[in-house]
């Protein structure tokens, strides 16, 4: 589902306008965004939690070469479903 088509559902089911909805909608993402920059954890009730996690420098390798090069450690986001969400999908077939 892409920005575009959850406007359009938000707006649909709401009754908003689609430049409001769009408006709601970027607002909550940049709201996430500010969170996880501050160093806090965004917990959605009913979908999960975002939390940015340190990961450590390492040694990898180049698949194409074979030279090793040093990754530097660096902060990354992370989501992890809540249990509603879980249990939501569970119940779906994988999809090829």
């Amino acid at each position: 589902m892409t920005k575009i088509e959850i406007v359009e559902a938000l707006a649909e089911k709401t009754g908003m306008q689609k430049k409001d909805a769009e408006s709601v909608l970027e607002t909550l993402v940049n709201t996430i965004q500010e969170s996880l920059k501050n160093g806090h954890k965004v917990n959605l009730a009913g979908l999960g939690t975002f939390v940015v996690v340190e990961k450590k420098s390492r040694v990898a390798r180049n698949p194409k070469t074979g030279e090793t090069v040093q990754v530097e450690a660096k902060k990354a986001p992370k989501f992890k479903p809540g249990k509603q969400l879980k249990e939501l999908l569970s119940g779906l077939t994988p999809t090829a």
